[in-house]
């Protein structure tokens, strides 16, 4: 049966199309003859800007702007003292001669440079408001010279010039016809001239006073509502006491009665008050008629009943509108500080370089025509010895693996192409054939098949690619490179969580260390922190480095990386207590997720000091979870499976792999929870099934060969490949920057079923033992964090001060994830229970 087959003996991750004839490419002219050559100019432009932007220029002109700023305050400084005798030798001689001239000598101490200077920008110019040029010296050198604005440039720079002008106008105005023309310059004395001419002294100062207020209400929103609340509140007195003159007059008039009753004494008075007032019916027009009217007054928030006659007119008052706050006036905390940028802790922080990680040029070897065709031969001749015929058959070449995508002709049936999976396998000589019946979203089947020389996919690849380099996502990871060659990159943010499973020695740890390094390469200290988790205590030592950057452990822990199984309880226990602390601050915030709540902390609509914080990411990796579970079973997976449950909204996301992928280990809990899977090459079908729900994962190749499910359908991918030495490198490069005194601190966690609090006796007790009491009762919080923090302690000691603190009942016992009850209130019960005996020596004395 002929047919013309696909086929490009090129090239990587292009569906090409096998053919036996092929045509010699065409011999291109080099891409540098083509290509026009740039002139110098350019360049000597590129690296003049060059030469600008780098980090030492910058410096350098940071102590310039610092250093001018105070070579300028102390020259205007002493102009203050000097400049009188100074005006006579500049006015009589040329600048040349001044500054080079030995004879010619001044009294102002920094020379005279100095003299020449305060002269000009005083005497010449704006007169002492000329101060603001110092400060804005200053301003700019320190924000060149540290990487941080004491204040904001552009409205620092704004108000300075109003500043400048302004003063040196008013100080003009104040003492234009005294001798004092250094306090205003001839900036104030030339404009104040001026505006004597045109509009005259009077004029001069409404024009003084208008720009004020104008300035005053464009730029920080000043208003007058205080006028008309106050204007308002004497106007309102003066009604209330009118109506009450109003209502006595009445009262005289209607019910001469109520006077003689009030003659006859204060038992008259009482009988009177005591009497009930009977409200008329509103269909009763007999007593309408007959009797007072009774009215309830509607400016206040209890009825007052007034008894009046038909004559008298009701007065309403109207109650003044509240005023509304404008968006500068909400916003003016991020107005006057700009958005909160949480890498401002670490501003010097550097991303890891790409030089770093390494080339495997050797290795990409690729797949020639002669590989192609062969394949193509055997998958043809295998169908056609079971009868089965294809239409067309196209070719994907990937890192590993290709793909054949066969269409066989009308009445073929899939599933007798899916059995000779076996068939095909031993056709090709080739390990890890796998099937695909039909390929998700396409009318084809597809065959893969692995290449005889694999591709060794680099880290530093993938983390080149503009789909990693330009992703915007929270959480960007790159896995590698499907089998189309493409680079895959997910959102783990999204995923949420990950397990994965694999056998010994098929990528299971590389894989997690580029999982860890697309994270490194791509989010600041400030943005995300590690839970590092590793039993088997080798493969994720290296990470030790990057401690005060990137990692977040237990108080009381001295190695980040943890490896006692006992701590690992302990640390998600902890991160329990702190989902469960996030969500409250979610809740407070009125918010849903942990990136709703850092954009409204970012706009500084959340205040600190009611607990608020900046919430970075927490990834929880655990590299062998089988080892948890046989020695710790329950007590690791009742957090781990309330964690992948809950802990998605605010921010902790959890990567779990184990080499056993048996039901007793990943268990239904577990599998429920995890709906990202990545299967390396596992030892059988069932092992697959148990990951993946379904089988393949026996079929790969190894050597970072896996299966990504997340959804519906399977995703091949080859693994990136990081070798140690590059982490090494990598890592050193992040610790070797300034980083944070210490890793993240988790909540504190204390195991119920350890040690309680005995009976100390108070001779015993720590030195520190009332300064913490009182610290916990004025906080009103009972934990070993806060007295750690606020009293500088190790986590021993102080939770030795805890559980003596809970003996003489300060504080309750341990309640699991919620923090302790402080018992006592208020100091003064607190000292009754610390002195005891000087409370009954001052009741001794009262008797």
């Amino acid at each position: 049966m002929a047919r013309d087959f696909s086929g490009n003996n090129s090239i990587q991750g292009r569906n090409v199309k096998i053919d036996d004839s092929t045509e010699k490419p065409k011999a291109r002219k080099s891409t540098t003859e083509s290509k026009s050559k740039k002139p110098e100019g350019a360049n000597f432009i590129r690296k003049f800007i060059d030469f600008i932007e780098s980090e030492k220029t910058t410096r350098s002109l940071g102590v310039f702007f610092v250093l001018s700023s105070l070579y300028l305050l102390l020259a205007f400084s002493s102009f203050i003292f000097t400049g009188r005798a100074d005006f006579d030798q500049i006015q009589n001689n040329s600048l040349f001669d001044y500054l080079f001239n030995n004879e010619v000598e001044v009294e102002n101490w920094l020379g005279n440079l100095g003299a020449v200077i305060s002269h000009f920008f005083i005497y010449k110019g704006f007169g002492f408001s000329s101060i603001v040029f110092p400060f804005i010296f200053f301003i700019i050198g320190f924000k060149l010279l540290f990487k941080f604005s004491l204040l904001p440039l552009k409205k620092s720079f704004k108000h300075s010039f109003v500043f400048l002008i302004w003063t040196s106008v008013a100080l003009g105005l104040l003492f234009y016809n005294s001798d004092y023309k250094h306090l205003f310059g001839q900036f104030g004395y030339q404009t104040n001239t001026w505006l004597y001419r045109v509009i005259g002294k009077i004029g001069a100062v409404l024009i003084l006073i208008l720009t004020f207020f104008l300035y005053m209400i464009y730029s920080f929103d000043f208003s007058f509502q205080w006028l008309v609340r106050f204007f308002s509140m004497d106007k309102k007195d003066q009604e209330d006491i009118a109506a009450d003159e109003l209502v006595d007059e009445n009262i005289n008039v209607i019910s001469p009665e109520i006077d003689d009753l009030e003659d006859e004494g204060l038992d008259n008075n009482n009988q009177l008050e005591e009497e009930p007032v009977i409200l008329p019916e509103d269909d009763d027009e007999d007593v309408l008629a007959s009797g007072p009217e009774i009215e309830l007054s509607p400016t206040t928030e209890e009825a007052e009943v007034f008894v009046k006659s038909d004559t008298v007119e009701l007065s309403v008052e109207e109650t003044a509108e509240e005023d509304l706050l404008s968006d500068s006036q909400i916003n003016k905390t991020l107005e006057a500080f700009g958005p909160y940028d949480p890498t401002l802790d670490l501003p010097k922080y550097q991303v890891p370089t790409l030089d770093l990680l390494s080339d495997y040029p050797g290795d990409k070897n690729g797949v020639d025509k002669e590989e192609l065709e062969a394949n193509k031969n055997r998958i043809v001749r295998s169908l056609e010895n079971y009868n089965i015929k294809i239409q067309s058959i196209k070719a994907t070449i990937g890192p590993t693996v290709t793909l054949y995508e066969i269409i066989p002709e009308a009445g073929i049936r899939i599933s007798k192409i899916k059995n000779l999976e076996d068939d095909i396998a031993l056709s090709l000589a080739a390990l890890g054939i796998r099937i695909i019946a039909p390929i998700p979203g396409k009318g084809t089947i597809g065959i893969e098949v692995p290449n005889k020389n694999p591709e060794i996919v680099a880290m530093k690849t993938v983390l080149a690619s503009s789909k990693f380099q330009e992703a915007k996502m929270d959480l960007p990871i790159v896995l590698g490179k499907t089998i189309s060659n493409e680079t895959f990159v997910v959102d783990l943010a999204k995923m949420p969580h990950i397990l994965m499973a694999g056998a010994t020695g098929q990528g299971k740890s590389v894989g997690l260390n580029v999982i860890l390094t697309s994270l490194l390469y791509k989010k600041h200290p400030s943005q995300l922190k590690f839970v590092l988790v590793d039993p088997k205590k080798v493969e994720l030592t290296l990470f030790n480095k990057i401690e005060r950057h990137f990692l977040a452990k237990l108080p009381d822990a001295e190695d980040p990386i943890i490896t006692d199984n006992q701590k690992v309880i302990h640390t998600l226990n902890s991160l329990c207590i702190e989902m469960d602390n996030r969500y409250e601050l979610l809740k407070e915030a009125f918010v849903r997720n942990i990136k709703e709540y850092n954009e409204k902390f970012v706009k500084r609509n959340l205040n600190p000091e009611n607990g608020h914080r900046y919430l970075p990411y927490i990834v929880l990796v655990i590299d062998e979870f089988a080892d948890l579970i046989m020695t710790a079973g329950k007590e690791v997976e009742t957090p781990i499976a309330r964690l992948a449950q809950l802990a998605r909204a605010i921010g902790i996301h959890l990567i779990i792999a184990t080499q056993r992928p048996s039901t007793n280990i990943i268990t239904g809990s577990i599998k429920a929870n995890f709906p990202a899977r990545i299967a390396f090459r596992v030892t059988s079908g069932i092992d697959s099934r148990t990951i993946l729900d379904s089988g393949g994962a026996e079929q790969l190749v190894g050597r970072g060969d896996m299966l990504l499910a997340n959804g519906s359908h399977l995703i091949r991918i080859q693994s990136a490949f990081i070798d140690t030495p590059e982490i090494e490198k990598l890592t050193e490069f992040i610790g070797s920057q300034q980083g944070y005194p210490d890793a993240l601190l988790l909540p504190e966690y204390v195991d119920e079923n350890g040690s309680q609090a005995g009976e100390y006796n108070p001779a015993e007790r720590d030195q520190l033992f009332n300064e913490a009491a009182q610290l916990v009762v004025h906080h009103q919080q009972g934990s070993a964090s806060l007295l750690q923090r606020r009293l500088k302690l190790g986590y021993n000691r102080a939770g030795r001060i805890i559980d003596q603190l809970e003996s003489a009942g300060i504080i309750g016992p341990f309640e699991g994830s919620k923090a302790r009850k402080v018992l006592v209130q208020d100091e003064q019960t607190l000292n009754l229970i610390l002195n005891p005996q000087n409370n009954i020596d001052e009741t001794t004395t009262d008797f």
